[in-house]
């Protein structure tokens, strides 16, 4: 919601300056954004005279001009072609920095001559677009005075954040109102137009809807003889201050209500109404071209406004073209009522359609400004547009609001802890509206305001007294020190989720947050259950399906930064997938992705950094990481998920559950994705890896060193392709107590055989190894491999 002061200032009696009014906007739960304040911003740009210029004796263009500052007479080179003596335009002075570049201004010498400022254009100084010279001030601008305020910058725009419940802000007069009642000055209330009618209104009206509540009120005036053209300048201004544009005075007008009052208003062309104003349901396929210039098929489930010719508006949210008004319209017809906030909610989200009424008749309008606002608008037209309106023509009656609470003011204290006197909520109560009965009794009768739907209870009405008197007033009170240890408050999911992160992030992967929908051709890609994991309602067609896999949005990752330029990247994500409708679908995985590229045009660049031996080295250290040894792991090649290379990657096991894969993605999957390169892959389900017991079943091994030296041995074993090197070094590991670790440090193949080689450290325990130990133990390592088919090789 945005709004300048001077608006505010329409419906606020105050002296505060910017900053005090910011603040108490936050104070009061209005959260202030931004506020742009360009006469600040610009406060030391000057008004300057040129009271000489002449030509610079060594360029054509430029221009040696004697500027009178208001204290001095300085001399400044510029090449502008308006420069000429008399002109009264805007200086800067060496050390202030211009807006539009951000460019320091220094002293300086042009082509041999020297110059101490700059004379500004409206580009340079970042108030407006493309300019043929200096900016050309009016003849009664005072020298060396600020020149923001005399061109009318001197009106801050604060732009706040509006919380869902309070509609009522959404007007300026809804902020003056908080504002007052904080103190910061006095409400002006509006003055209430009264239209004396002079002709008959011709337009009839009837509400036809399956439900009451879509539109409980429908009032309007016809109003005849009207000129529509541009606004007035105050209007405009007002309008292209809170980033809205000017069309038409009649269109104007409904739009300054709904941004001042909170009071949105339509204009009908009343000369291209056929007959009179229906309020009904759509019907099914009816079409709608509104005024934004897009057709809308509408449904059953939508309330319209029509005529005999068809709809005319989209109830409380957008108009139609057909009978939108132009500069030859002459009779308007002036509509204000309530709609059902549901409906309109539902309906302006399932079209697609965000406008300014759609924003408040959602959240709740003022029930009583339909009328005043009416009235208010139509007195506007009149003065502005001219013409002669009718009476008041209505159909239906504001809501019952039977809203009573009872509020024992003991409330205040109890909830919030605050000892304050019963005079000072009344008085907070009161400014804000509210109508306060039984004051002499410790229980109030209290009535809420007509724009203020949220409230509904004693809570909301302390709530209403304590952000008005200040939450500064409620004494911070500390949580009592228990004197025992608080047991873990993480779940093992969570604590899980967090021991991934930090393990890949510490693997050199940048941790990537992706969208939880992908597209259905991306899906299907990755075994997606497409027919029960697309949305009903997606944001678009590109994120229509639920993820069943996070790697899905991580290769996006990938192949957006290759084409923008960077090829090698490592990224990673822990979050949700679905495998289909029910709350056990919902898994958590943790994936990377990592793509090494060559950095140039260089003779050290050796091609892709990644490969499938290294990923299967993280896939072990987040397994360790996690609690479990990985020498207890198993791999397999079997049903391995269609996104992964079938020669390339492998399943992590343990026990019978797998718990994830890695390996290289299917060159298929690389290539829909346009990915240069072979992307390595690795993702865990962590909630099907096992959760640790609850109480160990045996005890920690004691800590031994063994102070004598272990040896190490080398084995070249020769084996067939289906021989995994896995089962190997499991073999020889298990061949004697002594070998304390097989590490595979060498593969060769070639001739349809495979070499492996096996360094095999052997650590001794109570006296070094003899020769002949050494060669049993070779032995036996030797046999232990033979026993899985693999056999010494030269």
């Amino acid at each position: 919601m945005k709004f300048t002061l001077s608006w505010l200032k329409t419906y606020l009696n105050t002296d505060a300056t910017t900053a005090q009014i910011a603040l108490a906007l936050n104070n009061v739960g209005l959260e202030v954004e931004s506020v742009l304040d360009a006469a600040a911003a610009l406060a030391d740009f000057k008004v300057a005279q040129i009271v000489e210029a002449t030509q610079h004796p060594n360029a054509d263009r430029l221009r040696v001009c004697k500027v009178d500052t208001g204290s001095e007479i300085i001399q400044v080179v510029c090449g502008a072609p308006n420069a000429r003596a008399g002109l009264k335009t805007v200086l800067g002075r060496p050390g202030m920095v211009v807006p539009a570049n951000g460019m320091v201004l220094k002293l300086s010498e042009i082509r041999g001559v020297k110059s101490e400022g700059m004379l500004c254009s409206v580009e340079e100084l970042g108030i407006g677009g493309a300019s043929e010279g200096i900016m050309e001030l009016p003849e009664n601008a005072p020298v060396g005075a600020p020149f923001a305020p005399i061109i009318g910058l001197d009106d801050p725009v604060f732009d706040i954040a509006i919380t869902p419940n309070r509609s009522d802000c959404f007007g300026v007069l809804g902020i003056a109102r908080d504002l007052a009642a904080a103190g910061l000055g006095e409400l002006i209330a509006p003055n209430k137009a009264k239209i004396a009618p002079k002709i008959t209104n011709t337009i009839a009206l009837k509400v036809d809807v399956p439900q009451p509540n879509w539109c409980p009120l429908f009032s309007g005036r016809l109003i005849t003889g009207v000129k529509n053209g541009p606004s007035p300048q105050w209007l405009q201004d007002r309008l292209t201050s809170v980033g809205l544009r000017p069309i038409s005075a009649l269109v104007d007008i409904t739009n300054f209500f709904t941004i001042d009052r909170c009071r949105p208003l339509h204009v009908f062309d009343a000369d291209k109404i056929a007959g009179n104003l229906t309020i009904r349901a759509a019907h099914e396929g009816e079409v709608l071209e509104a005024l934004d210039g897009k057709p809308y098929t509408l449904a059953p489930n939508m309330c319209v406004i029509a005529d005999d010719a068809g709809i005319q508006s989209l109830a409380g949210i957008i108009g139609g073209m057909a009978t939108g008004c132009t500069e030859g319209t002459v009779n308007v017809f002036v509509e204000s009522a309530l709609w059902d906030t549901y409906n309109i909610a539902k309906t302006g989200r399932a079209l697609g359609i965000h406008s300014d009424a759609r924003q408040r008749f959602e959240r709740g309008v003022d029930p009583k400004s339909t009328f005043d606002g009416l009235d208010a608008a139509t007195q506007m037209i009149l003065d502005i547009c001219g013409g002669q309106a009718s009476e008041l023509v209505k159909i239906g009656n504001y809501p019952d609001d039977d809203r009573l609470i009872i509020f024992p003011t003991s409330e205040v204290k109890r909830l919030t802890g605050v000892n304050m006197p019963e005079f000072e909520m009344k008085m907070t109560l009161q400014a804000l509206g509210f109508y306060i009965g039984n004051i002499n009794s410790d229980e109030w009768r209290i009535a809420p305001p007509s724009w203020r739907p949220d409230i509904g209870g004693k809570a909301d009405l302390v709530e209403e007294i304590i952000r008005i008197v200040g939450l500064d007033r409620v004494a911070a009170t500390p949580f009592p020190r228990l004197p025992i240890i608080n047991k873990p408050v993480l779940t093992l999911r969570q604590t899980r989720m967090r021991i991934a992160r930090r393990t890949l992030a510490a693997q050199g992967y940048h941790e990537a947050v992706t969208w939880s929908f992908i597209s259905q051709p991306e899906a299907e890609l990755f075994n997606g259950n497409v027919a029960e994991l697309t949305l009903e309602n997606p944001i678009s067609s590109e994120l229509s399906v639920m993820r069943p896999n996070l790697l899905a949005g991580l290769l996006g990752t990938i192949a957006r930064n290759q084409a923008r330029g960077f090829m090698d990247a490592a990224v990673m994500e822990v979050g949700s997938v679905f495998l289909g409708r029910t709350p056990e679908d919902q898994k958590t995985f943790a994936a990377s992705i990592s793509l090494g590229q060559p950095q140039g045009r260089h003779w050290a660049d050796k091609g892709d950094v990644a490969d499938v031996y290294r990923i299967k080295e993280q896939a072990y250290a987040m397994l360790a990481a996690l609690g479990f040894n990985a020498e207890t792991a198993q791999l397999s090649t079997q049903n391995l998920p269609a996104h992964f290379h079938p020669g390339r990657s492998a399943a992590l096991k343990l026990g019978k559950t797998t718990i994830g894969y890695f390996g290289e993605i299917h060159p298929s999957i690389a290539q829909h994705y346009d990915i240069a390169g072979r992307p390595i892959a690795l993702e865990f389900d962590l909630e099907a890896i096992p959760a640790p017991r609850k109480k160990p079943t045996k005890a920690r091994a004691k800590l031994q060193l063994n102070p004598l030296q272990a040896i190490t041995r080398d084995f070249a074993f020769m084996v067939g392709a289906d021989v995994k090197a896995g089962d190997v070094q499991r073999a020889v590991q298990k061949a004697d107590a002594h070998i304390t670790n097989v590490r595979l440090f060498d593969v060769y193949s070639g001739k349809g055989k495979i070499s492996l080689g096996l360094e095999v450290t052997l650590q001794p325990q109570d006296k070094t190894f003899t020769q002949a130990e050494i060669e049993a133990m070779s032995a036996a390592i030797v046999s232990a491999a033979a026993g899985v088919g693999a056999m010494l090789g030269g």
